[in-house]
């Protein structure tokens, strides 16, 4: 992702936040709680469907899948705001772990966890 483009979408965030002097009430526990609750109201969108059953709910209903997600995304961009960590760095360094887990000689094409590769 272009880093201005993360950028702004943090910046807007933050000010829409601000804009309603919502701060003071943004720990980081409650901002956790908040990602999670979101997290879940995305996750209800699949809950007790199969693929077919998927398909269709999002054929009628991808704007509020959508939705559900950015405000998934809102909170991310927020917490990673308050915390100043670098979405960027993070990410790599977590692929990088990841990859170390889950070399592609052993995981590609499964599901395995790593502890059982």
């Amino acid at each position: 992702m272009n880093m201005s483009i993360l950028k702004s979408m943090i910046e807007k965030v933050v000010a829409f936040r601000d804009d309603r002097d919502w701060k003071q009430f943004h720990n980081p526990k409650d901002c956790a709680i908040s990602l999670s609750l979101e997290a879940s109201e995305f996750l209800e969108h699949f809950q007790w469907k199969n693929a077919e059953e998927v398909q269709k709910h999002l054929e009628g209903n991808l704007e509020d899948v959508s939705d559900e997600l950015a405000d998934v995304l809102y909170w991310v961009l927020l917490i990673s705001h308050d915390l100043d960590i670098d979405l960027e760095e993070s990410l790599n360094r977590k692929l990088k772990k990841s990859g170390a887990k889950y070399p592609i000689e052993k995981s590609k094409g499964r599901h395995t966890k790593y502890t059982d590769l």
